[in-house]
């Protein structure tokens, strides 16, 4: 048949590393092109908070060691 479903392009967000649709705000961080967007923090409660964090805490950490390796070479 000339129907069928295509699989979506996805991107990988530049802030968190999960993959996102082109064009739209990373459901993770809230960041788009770079700059935040929405809040994603404020709408969880504390425990949700903390875990969300620190993920992005150690996402960020790994980014930067990433960087520096690649600038070492």
């Amino acid at each position: 048949m000339h129907i069928f479903i295509e699989k979506p392009n996805l991107l990988v967000c530049s802030k968190c590393g999960k993959p996102v649709k082109s064009h739209i705000v990373c459901p993770a961080c809230g960041f788009y092109k770079g700059k935040e967007v929405v809040d994603v923090l404020s709408k969880l409660d504390r425990r949700q908070r903390r875990a969300k964090e620190a993920e992005m805490a150690k996402v960020e950490a790994g980014a930067k060691n990433e960087a520096a390796k690649e600038a070492a070479k």
